[in-house]
């Protein structure tokens, strides 16, 4: 989840590790604080008001990622203890958007603990996505977003160097979804 707050430079060191089936909760509790964060802003067309970790539905996705290698958790080093603020899913891209035309890794999920907004670490998850793609011989970066409300989050990913390309809309039980797809160039 991007941020409208503008990002402040940091020296914290971050620790991104690969999450597990141990992590689950952990990325729940950060979708719901990021859910809860949203509707005290009145943005509740983004991902609902109900929280995440009462969703059997996103309960089994997260579970999924967790256990297909996907999950990987961001920690403040120098805190007391070891604080998750933030998590990052990788792998293919989701049904619901353009297909790309060449090797790709998608960025699947992109949340923080708004308790540490200003500190960077969406960017800073955003650039261990990009390492992992590197490593992995890809010179494409995709991710998609909620294209709704003041568009902030379209221009939070531009910010960290995406450009947007196709808009798509998802049909939910209750309302349509609009989404924005954005990819970076590595190459």
């Amino acid at each position: 989840m991007g941020s409208d707050e503008p990002e402040q430079a940091t020296t914290e060191e971050l620790v991104v590790r690969p999450g597990g089936p141990g992590d689950v909760a952990v990325v729940l509790g950060l979708l719901d604080g990021a859910t809860r964060w949203l509707v005290a802003r009145g943005r509740v067309d983004q991902w609902g008001s109900a929280p995440h970790s009462d969703n059997p539905r996103r309960i089994a996705q997260v579970r999924r990622w967790a256990a297909d290698g996907e999950l990987y958790v961001a920690e403040l080093a120098n805190t007391a203890a070891s604080v998750p603020v933030g998590a990052l899913v990788v792998g293919g891209a989701v049904p619901h958007v353009p297909p790309a035309t060449e090797p790709e890794l998608y960025v699947n999920l992109l949340v923080t603990d708004r308790a540490y907004a200003g500190r960077r670490i969406g960017a800073r998850l955003l650039a261990y996505a990009e390492r992992l793609a590197r490593e992995r011989g890809l010179d494409l970066l995709r991710v998609d977003c909620y294209a709704g409300g003041d568009g902030a989050l379209i221009r939070y990913y531009e910010s960290q160097g995406f450009t947007a390309t196709a808009p798509f809309t998802v049909q939910l039980t209750d309302r349509r979804w609009p989404g924005q797809l954005l990819e970076r160039r590595l190459g």
